[in-house]
């Protein structure tokens, strides 16, 4: 059932308090906490196992930057078959091989195993990521929006099952991510979710990287991995058991590549209860296959600059563990990207709160441009009290362009793709942090640790010309345009 949320009076968003109390919330959050700590941890952890083991922050970085890359290959994928077959279904084979990829990785370091061999490790252990993060965000849209379903499907015909099942105004509102009943637009807990799931983001780089430190160093060099693992491994499974939250699977749904018209729900027969938010389907066939979220132009740009995102973490990671190895004090490793990261968890908590009247798109830009500033100095800083100050700057600058990126999907995407969506950004994430591990890597061996931090700059500054170039493309669709292939964004009249 979809929870409805009224804005209070001077136009202030519902604060977190609205959206924990949302029914089902918890019993998808904790275990998807857990589910999500292999994305803050194991890169991380592969780096200082691999310097360990081979004296390289080089070689340590590319091992680390292969996990990135497949997972930045096969995230959208997943999130693509979680969208057609549902996320346990996904999800369970993949903690299964997580798992085992990660605890064969560890072994074959500890073994000193030829480098080949450890790539050949790495790229399952990365492929095989659990997407918790992007599983949590879709089941928030599906929660707020009336399209859970649990394990029930949706026909071609566009019914949907279980609980899921929407009328032609719950339809339009699926579209649109708003509540049930279609009449408010877009539901205000839709932001407020956004930002709540960046600071549960943040959270997890707080704990996770200052975590994966503190056992590589205090316990063992393989610590940190082994504790990825037995996270992953409890927490996936547990969250896939949670079936009743997860967004309803819709086998035949999605908006397809050819259906140009952009007709709704069931043709002509649109206002018809049990509708769906997927594209019509003509005199009873099935409906085409549904295109990737990534036909969305809107979700390609949100990808670089996500994939900039995604170099600032990479970057600050290598370079702040080469940094406090220069100035002989490696123990403050996890401390300076506490900072960091805490600064990120506490913008985020900001924007969850304070409701803004600019367009999200142009937010965006701003929260970037800002970001893309933050960076430039670390190069040139010396000391540890410097690093740790525009570290926290620099955390302060990526929540707002995170939160909002993530509530541009809502508005850019429909329902039946969001979880691709979601994928799609957080390989970007992935992708970026992969190759500025390796890139940092390789100038703070050559140059020192003050080269690496030049990649955070390059990243951002890169992906902000390419943004601002294509910002249309940013502006969510109004009611009556069509904004990708075969999605029709008219709003369908209420039947009684």
């Amino acid at each position: 059932m979809a929870a409805t949320v009224t804005k209070s009076s001077g136009g202030r968003r519902p604060g977190y308090g609205s959206l924990l109390r949302t029914p089902g919330a918890w019993t998808f959050l904790l275990p998807g906490f857990a589910a999500r700590q292999p994305f803050a941890m194991l890169t991380l952890s592969i780096v200082l196992l691999v310097e360990h083991t081979t004296g390289s922050y080089g070689t340590a970085g590319a091992v680390a930057a292969a996990t990135g890359v497949s997972m930045a290959l096969f995230a959208p994928q997943s999130g693509r078959l979680a969208d057609r077959w549902g996320q346990a279904a996904v999800l369970v084979p993949g903690v299964l091989l997580h798992t085992a990829a990660v605890a064969l990785l560890t072994a074959l370091a500890l073994l000193d195993a030829p480098l080949w061999a450890l790539f050949a490790a790495a790229v399952p252990a990365g492929a095989s990521v659990p997407q918790g993060g992007p599983m949590v965000r879709a089941r928030w849209a599906a929660l707020l929006s009336g399209d859970t379903g649990g394990s029930g499907d949706s026909d071609a015909s566009g019914a949907s099952g279980a609980s899921g099942a929407t009328d032609a105004s719950g339809a339009s509102d699926a579209v649109h991510g708003g509540p049930g009943g279609g009449r408010g637009g877009p539901s205000p807990l839709l932001a407020t979710a956004a930002a709540f799931e960046s600071v549960t983001d943040e959270l997890t780089f707080v704990i996770g990287p200052v975590l994966a430190t503190a056992l590589c160093i205090g316990v063992h060099p393989a610590a940190g991995l082994v504790a990825e693992g037995a996270l992953t491994f409890l927490g996936g499974l547990l969250f896939a058991a949670q079936r009743r939250t997860q967004p309803s699977v819709q086998h035949a749904a999605g908006f397809s590549r050819g259906a140009a018209s952009g007709s709704t729900a069931a043709g002509h027969g649109a206002g018809k209860a049990g509708g769906s938010s997927g594209p019509a389907v003509r005199s009873g066939r099935r409906a085409e296959r549904p295109a990737s979220a990534l036909s969305v132009p809107g979700v390609r740009v949100l990808a670089v600059l996500f994939l900039g995102i995604g170099s600032v973490f990479g970057g600050m990671q290598v370079s702040l563990t080469a940094f406090t190895e220069e100035i002989g004090h490696p123990g403050l490793n996890g401390a300076l990207y506490g900072v960091f990261a805490g600064g990120n968890m506490l913008a985020g908590a900001v924007s969850g709160a304070v409701a803004c009247r600019r367009p999200a798109h142009r937010r965006l830009l701003i929260a970037y441009t800002a970001l893309a500033l933050a960076t430039s100095p670390l190069w040139a800083v010396d000391s540890a009290v410097a690093v740790g100050a525009l570290g926290l700057l620099v955390g302060l600058c990526i929540a707002p362009a995170l939160v909002t990126g993530y509530t541009l999907v809502e508005s850019l995407v429909p329902a039946t793709a969001r979880t691709e969506a979601f994928t799609w950004l957080t390989g970007a994430v992935a992708l970026g942090q992969a190759l500025a591990v390796t890139a940092s890597g390789r100038l703070a061996d050559g140059f020192g640790a003050h080269a690496g931090f030049t990649v955070p700059l390059a990243g951002t500054g890169l992906a902000l010309l390419v943004a601002v170039a294509l910002r249309t493309r940013l502006e969510p669709a109004l009611p009556g345009r069509v904004v990708a292939r075969g999605v029709d964004h008219r709003r369908a009249a209420a039947v009684d």
